[in-house]
Formats: C-alpha cells, sequence, structure tokens
C-alpha cells in the first residue's frame, strides 16, 4: 500500500502540494485528475520517491519513500527523456542491465503491441512514438505500483484507446496498481476503478468509479465540471 498522511510540498515559496492524505491499495487503477498546476505531477514525484515531501510521510510498502523505493515503483514523467543514440530494442536492453525487476520478454511483447521498429533509433521516432516506448518501458517492470504521467499525450487518437486497452492487458491487478494522470479523463473513466481529484494542491475527493455512479449519477467529466 501507498500511504500518504499530512503531505505538503513546496517549491521555494510556493506550495504545490497541501497537507494530502490517502491511500493507494494494490489491485487498483487509479487516475489522478485536476487541472493545470493541480499538483498532479508532484504527487506522482512523491509516490515514486523522486521528491521529497517539505512536511508530512508518504510511505511504500511501509518504508519511507526514498531513493530505494525504485524497487517498488516503475515510474514514467511527461518529460520521456531517453538516450537518443539508442535504437528501441537496445533502449529495453539497457533497462534489462540496469533493473533487477526488468522483464526483457515482456518489453518485446509490449513493443509488438506497441507496433515499434526495434531498430529504429530513438532519435528519428516522432513524440507518439516516444510515448510508446515509454510505456514499454514502465510496464515491463514486474513491481508492485505502475505510476505514469500523461501516458495518453501525444498519441494518434484514432488509436489512442485501442493502446490503452493494451497497456491496461499488462497490469496484474492480483499484484500490481496503475496509477496515471491524465486530461483525458472521459477516455479513461472505463478503465480505472477509481480517482483522485486535486484542486490548487489540495486533495478535493477520492472516491470509486462505482460510487460516482450511483451516489451522484454523474461521469467523472460532468462531476469535474461542476466540482470544478
Amino acid at each position: 500500500m501507498i500511504r500518504m498522511t499530512n503531505v505538503t510540498k513546496k517549491y521555494a515559496d510556493q506550495i504545490a502540494l497541501r497537507d494530502i492524505s490517502l491511500t493507494v491499495p494494490i489491485g487498483k487503477i487509479i487516475g489522478i485528475v485536476g487541472g493545470n498546476g493541480s499538483g498532479k505531477s508532484t504527487l506522482l514525484k512523491l509516490m515514486s520517491g523522486l521528491s521529497r515531501a517539505t512536511s508530512g510521510s508518504v510511505m511504500i510498502n511501509e518504508e519511507a519513500a526514498g531513493r530505494r523505493t525504485g524497487k517498488f515503483v516503475s515510474y514514467a514523467s511527461e518529460s520521456r527523456y531517453f538516450y537518443p543514440m539508442f535504437t528501441v530494442r537496445e533502449a529495453m536492453r539497457f533497462q534489462a542491465s540496469q533493473l533487477p525487476e526488468f522483464n526483457l520478454a515482456k518489453a518485446e511483447e509490449i513493443m509488438n503491441l506497441m507496433r515499434l521498429d526495434p531498430q529504429m533509433k530513438i532519435k528519428s521516432l516522432s513524440k507518439g512514438n516516444r510515448g510508446r516506448l515509454q510505456i514499454v518501458l514502465t510496464l515491463a517492470k514486474e513491481v508492485p505500483y505502475i505510476l505514469m504521467d500523461e501516458p495518453l499525450s501525444g498519441l494518434d487518437p484514432m488509436i489512442r484507446g485501442s493502446i490503452v486497452k493494451g497497456m491496461i492487458s499488462y497490469v496484474d491487478l492480483n499484484t500490481q496498481t496503475l496509477v496515471m494522470t491524465s486530461h483525458e479523463v472521459a477516455e479513461i473513466e472505463t478503465l480505472i476503478d477509481g480517482f483522485i481529484a486535486l484542486k490548487d494542491g489540495s486533495l478535493l475527493k477520492t472516491a470509486d468509479m462505482e460510487e460516482l455512479h450511483e451516489s451522484e449519477a454523474l461521469h467523472i467529466e460532468d462531476w469535474m465540471k461542476k466540482a470544478y
């Protein structure tokens, strides 16, 4: 379980997150939603151990989040930086050489699903194909928590739905949880089990999708328009 207790994160004089308390259990697909600047990316960085809370605690499987969190977490940032001289396959092999949790055979399967050319140089990939490669590298790491910041950004809208469904098929909900941020809330609604809503760095709501549909009779996009 990921447990955050009274977490505040400041950058200089700016508060990115304010007094956040929540839990994320195993076996769920969770969406983090909110407007630009609401703190979505910061929340993921804290969960990944790449950033430290200014106050409060972030625990991953009962250990404080930090440099050793990588054994529990696979994190994909929105920046999508790769070594440009690598081919797609070389990038996968490099990850396998560095990360004991990385499953190269699984990466090959997901690469084929994403229709990536293994011999293509990363510097020659389009923005959309770089996004697909990041999905491959993130999902092939066999850890309890998969954290993805805007994984749909830059993907062709015509095939985005099929890519997301394929992506979800490689998450084992008996042993893993997927947490993702997305501006495409309508597209992920049928896939997520619950959501975390942020506004101006504060926690607005956490809810199961079934609860939202039954108690408020709203789709998440309609709820967001009402709440924001």
